[in-house]
């Protein structure tokens, strides 16, 4: 029986994929992003054991919120680093006639996650920059990774939300909505774009474990700019 690590649950999710979902946050990450909300959820060795069957029966319980569009997403964390664990979760769900959401930086891309994408019917894909310098400067891998998992989800033609959280002084800008923009004209398996505001409410769990913020002394953008990047966003 395989079985992994999940950090914690939402049951009723509203912000993790279409419609209710129910929600399992991964243990484990092989980044290190320095806009991280969840830096609890890095180390592998913490979280607690379940087995797929034991996640699926926590989703079951929620399953008449879930309606026509929802279903349950797995984020994390990173899921694609436990995606055998995944894939048997996802293999259930499908069993259970319940719809699939992967949260995931793509920046893993093996015959393992291959299998997990073949159970997945949407993805939520954090395309953090359209720079190659700043993924690995504020990521901790190279962008090409990403392009390559994405370029895999166009082939596959797996339906795609490309989500970028927004950080001034970094992506705030035109040139990096052009960008993405551009992304979606060459991958047809984009259905939209999602673009998030950078906020530090994460600041006391960086306290807690007792390591700095990286991105502290970085401003929450403003309501002003959030719509004049989404306005071109949403331009013919």
């Amino acid at each position: 029986m395989i079985k992994g690590r999940i950090h914690s649950f939402q049951s009723l999710g509203t912000l993790d994929g279409p419609g209710v979902r129910f929600v399992a946050f991964f243990q484990g990450c092989n980044l290190r992003c320095k806009c991280c909300h969840n830096p609890d959820t890095w180390d592998m060795t913490e979280g607690n054991e379940y087995s797929a069957s034991e996640v699926i029966e926590k989703a079951l319980r929620f399953r008449e919120y879930f309606g026509n569009k929802g279903g349950m997403t797995l984020s994390g964390g990173e899921p694609l680093m436990q995606s055998d664990f995944a894939c048997e979760i996802f293999r259930l769900a499908k069993e259970n006639n319940i719809n699939t959401c992967l949260d995931t930086s793509g920046s893993i891309l093996n015959d393992s996650v291959k299998k997990l994408l073949k159970l997945t019917d949407i993805v939520l894909l954090d395309y953090k920059y359209t720079s190659d310098e700043q993924y690995i400067e504020n990521v901790g891998c190279e962008r090409q990774k990403v392009d390559a998992f994405l370029s895999y989800l166009n082939e596959q033609k797996i339906p795609t939300v490309i989500r970028q959280v927004i950080i001034p002084t970094l992506n705030d800008n035109a040139e990096n909505i052009k960008r993405l923009i551009e992304l979606k004209r060459t991958n047809s398996c984009i259905e939209k774009i999602e673009l998030l505001p950078f906020r530090k409410i994460c600041e006391s769990k960086y306290g807690n474990m007792g390591i700095p913020f990286p991105f502290a002394h970085i401003d929450t953008p403003s309501k002003e700019k959030m719509e004049e990047l989404n306005g071109m966003i949403k331009e013919p």
